[in-house]
């Protein structure tokens, strides 16, 4: 029960790996576990599937691109439970473009969900961490594309490059105030969103899943139960003075070339 002491944000955590860290963290024990999305009845429901394991766990309708959305999300969590020490920043804007393509408003858009929003959080747990005393941790959800990206990824791979720098200021920042913050750069993950965004964007037909994962060097794609396991490890005592790094959590080797 390494999480018996956890009190947890978690953005994105109605579905997918938001919803796998969240159930993840109540069987490990967390006291109270705070969940934020966009669709108000599929959180709802995410929140007493979480509370059925164990904790208090609650939902708070947030758009993490809205600027007032994460400081109310924070402050939510802290009139409700009275402290947070966990944060994990998983909510993302997904959406396709090129360098030519992208538009202003998609360049803003992913920019405003994947690096405002999560910078947002982190200064509202980290100024409460700050003014109490306490340690905490913080998890953000990077991905592999921090390095490159394809080319129709400008937009998400620039916001969440921009995300891995903030990650390691913020660990530099407050490691004497025993705050840690740690970021993991996640490969093709299987999600629900995921599955939407391959028939959306890339004409994939239903089924897609199994055919992609056959070309997979281990045959699958990360699956976020998996994830979820480390995820828990960063946040908990356990990992003891680790901040400031960035895991690549993938099959395919970052630099690799054909044999």
């Amino acid at each position: 029960m390494r999480h018996s002491e956890t009190r947890a944000v978690i953005t994105g955590g109605t579905q997918g790996l938001g919803l796998a860290i969240a159930k993840r963290l109540a069987g490990e024990g967390a006291k109270s576990i705070v969940i934020s999305g966009r669709n108000a009845k599929k959180g709802e429901a995410a929140a007493k599937a979480v509370s059925a394991l164990g904790p208090q766990c609650i939902f708070v309708k947030a758009e993490m691109g809205n600027v007032d959305d994460p400081k109310r999300l924070i402050a939510t969590a802290l009139d409700k439970f009275g402290s947070v020490n966990a944060l994990v920043n998983s909510a993302a804007e997904t959406g396709r473009g090129t360098l030519l393509d992208t538009s202003l408003e998609t360049w803003e858009k992913h920019f405003n969900t994947n690096t405002r929003g999560p910078f947002l959080t982190m200064q509202g747990v980290v100024q409460h961490l700050v003014e109490t005393g306490r340690p905490g941790s913080i998890v953000n959800i990077l991905s592999m594309v921090i390095y490159v990206g394809q080319s129709y990824l400008t937009a998400y791979s620039s916001s969440k490059a921009a995300l891995a720098n903030l990650t390691r200021n913020t660990a530099n920042a407050f490691a004497t105030k025993r705050i840690r913050c740690n970021g993991i750069n996640v490969g093709w993950m299987d999600t629900p969103q995921e599955d939407q965004t391959q028939q959306a964007f890339h004409d994939r037909k239903p089924g897609w899943l199994k055919e992609v994962e056959a070309q997979q060097p281990m045959g699958q794609l990360v699956k976020p139960d998996q994830l979820a396991g480390l995820v828990a490890y960063m946040l908990s005592p356990e990992s003891g003075v680790m901040t400031g790094a960035l895991v690549d959590y993938d099959q395919n080797v970052a630099g690799r070339y054909p044999e």
